[in-house]
């Protein structure tokens, strides 16, 4: 076992890790983006199911004289607050929203960002996020401009790196989710019921929580597509080239729009989420929107979302933020994407284990 003070990667890693970044900010720089820096530590926080924040409470700073804070600080009493709860973000979505509200048109960020109870094999607490944002994106253009730092960033990589590309120098696929759920399960994800996908699990011995066999489906749909999609569908993905999934179930927008596609069976219109995710080797590394612009929306959105987690017995999360009173103020067009640079360097450098390509995990943290 090494020493405790040595990092879980190796020197070459770390270096290649280096690389990384000075390639990402090379393919924004080049295209006219201002990298930003928002912060890690905010009252407001992304309200999710299944990703939960960290809380810090912050107690008064100090118990000194008036006088002596009055000779450091102009606004002392900012800094003497009573107890506040601030949350380390899970990304920095909101607070770049607010930016591209404020009028900055093409933005991005490599910032550290945690989630509470996230360690696992492609997991830890604090990860490392890039996150871009530009006007006037949509959908399709979102997608395409995913699938381009895809295609630089990692031939860049390579070539810098002279290690071996196969998929990576193909071009990015892009399917529809409910296509290729379909082709691999025979489940049309948008039309099957919670029945349809209890036998299919039962069929193809898919363990789930006993919660799942309740004949009145008390867990949703959503929750069944997950969990058949990580089993069946997102194992098989990416490996002949990088593939980028979109229309999701519109069940499953988050911070999305939602839209209508036309399937290619029927012929007939169904409504989808805007959303697209980018996978390799099996491993998810991105997920993008054409950005949801209407406040009340998200409002019934985050309402939803909070009585999930309350029946989930999770913390109660702020309803209300300045993301917001930004959309309320009038949020542009825009599309926005976020990925997740320690599962990019472990694709890149073909191993499954992030404590590859970080230098401390929690544990040695």
């Amino acid at each position: 076992m090494p020493a405790l003070y040595q990092p879980t990667a190796s020197l070459y890693a770390l270096e290649r890790r280096a690389a990384l970044y000075r390639f990402i900010r090379s393919f924004f720089n080049d295209r006219d983006f201002i990298e930003v820096s928002t912060p890690t530590l905010s009252r407001d926080v992304v309200v999710d199911r299944f990703v939960e924040a960290i809380p810090v409470k912050l107690d008064r700073c100090w118990q000194e004289r008036d006088d002596f804070s009055k000779s450091r600080f102009s606004t002392p009493e900012l800094s003497k607050e009573q107890e506040t709860t601030f949350y380390l973000q899970t990304s920095p979505e909101f607070a770049m929203k607010r930016l591209v509200a404020a009028g900055m048109n093409a933005i991005f960020q490599m910032t550290p960002a945690y989630r509470r109870g996230d360690r696992g094999q492609l997991h830890n607490v604090e990860f490392t996020m890039l996150e871009w944002y530009r006007r006037h994106d949509n959908y399709e253009t979102g997608r395409a401009f995913l699938g381009e730092l895809v295609q630089e960033v990692s031939k860049r990589f390579f070539t810098d790196s002279a290690l071996p590309q196969a998929e990576w120098s193909k071009k990015v696929e892009q399917l529809p989710f409910g296509d290729v759920f379909l082709e691999k399960t025979g489940l049309n994800p948008h039309d099957s019921s919670c029945s349809d996908f209890h036998r299919y699990a039962d069929a193809n011995a898919i363990p789930y929580p006993d919660s799942y066999a309740d004949s009145d489906c008390p867990t949703s749909k959503d929750d069944w597509i997950d969990l058949i999609f990580s089993e069946k569908v997102q194992p098989t993905l990416g490996f002949d080239a990088a593939t980028i999934l979109y229309d999701y179930p519109a069940s499953q927008s988050q911070l999305a729009k939602t839209g209508v596609a036309v399937d290619k069976k029927t012929g007939k219109p169904r409504p989808v989420s805007r959303r697209f995710e980018l996978f390799v080797k099996g491993i998810e590394l991105a997920n993008g929107y054409d950005e949801l612009l209407d406040a009340s929306v998200l409002r019934e959105r985050i309402a939803a979302t909070s009585e999930e987690r309350r029946c989930d017995g999770s913390p109660e999360l702020p309803r209300e933020s300045r993301l917001l009173a930004a959309m309320d103020a009038g949020l542009p067009d825009h599309s926005g994407c976020a990925l997740g640079v320690d599962r990019l360097l472990c694709a890149l450098l073909n191993t499954t284990k992030i404590d590859d390509v970080i230098a401390f995990p929690t544990e040695l943290a």
